[in-house]
């Protein structure tokens, strides 16, 4: 049996603690807050940025662009959906009860065994692309129907736009980097696998797994942490949708009083 090191218990959001979980590496806690943290990655030219997003006046937008509505969030969550379905659906990552197919033993052949590993983390990559495509397309578009509403919320538009180029590049650096942490975990999984009895378990938290069942353990391990990773990069997004609720919402009691 292979046990999980100690290690410190992790806080943070799902995908942390997955990541955690799921690898060796062990994270210390940050002794840096987060406004200094970001005063690292703010160099002069977005400081200077984000103060003029604060204290000018807020970028005009043409008056093509829609009224946020019950259509525009319904279309953000029909993106969301259909993300969370593209993972869930995705052949590379479906496990044998979903093809609903019995996962191959290690006395068939060594099938198993022959998996290579770039096919996962090339189809990783590829969901990681469209993640980022589809949740910047809804935050631009977010931020064009703040800009409509009051100078308040047009200034929080204009300091989300500024806030994305500072920190989308160092996330997709950061992000770009689960692939191989993931394929860690998987060569874990497969030379633990063949040494152990059915009933083994790889750690305290993961699942029993019977003799040819790591791989189907693995491509669950990454449904979780891609539909994790989901709900990091819809976090932006869920910001602006409260703000334009907030602002809906204002508009109509002062309509109705």
């Amino acid at each position: 049996m292979v046990q999980a090191s100690q290690r410190t218990s992790i806080r943070g959001p799902t995908f942390i603690r997955l990541l955690a979980r799921l690898t060796d590496v062990d994270v210390s806690p940050s002794r840096q807050s987060l406004s200094d943290r970001l005063g690292q990655w703010l160099g002069w030219t977005y400081a200077v940025a984000l103060s003029t997003s604060l204290d000018g006046k807020p970028s005009a937008v043409g008056s093509d662009v829609p009224a946020f509505g019950r259509a525009e969030e319904s279309e953000c969550a029909r993106v969301r959906i259909a993300l969370a379905k593209s993972i869930a659906d995705d052949p590379v990552f479906a496990t044998s009860r979903q093809c609903g197919a019995e996962p191959a033993s290690a006395e068939e052949g060594g099938a198993d065994a022959a998996v290579d590993y770039a096919v996962f983390r090339q189809r990783y990559l590829a969901m990681q692309r469209s993640m980022q495509a589809a949740t910047g397309n809804l935050r631009g578009r977010l931020r064009d129907m703040l800009v409509q509403g009051t100078a308040d919320m047009a200034r929080l538009a204009e300091v989300d736009a500024v806030m994305e180029r500072v920190l989308s590049p160092r996330e997709q650096t950061l992000l770009a980097h689960v692939p191989a942490l993931l394929g860690d975990h998987f060569e874990r999984l497969r030379q633990a696998e063949p040494k152990a009895p059915a009933g083994a378990q790889v750690s305290e938290d993961a699942p029993a797994i019977a003799p040819g069942a790591w791989l189907d353990v693995f491509r669950k391990d990454v449904q979780s942490v891609l539909l994790a990773e989901l709900d990091v990069r819809f976090h932006p997004v869920e910001g602006l949708l409260a703000a334009l609720r907030s602002h809906s919402l204002g508009r109509h009691v002062q309509k109705s009083a």
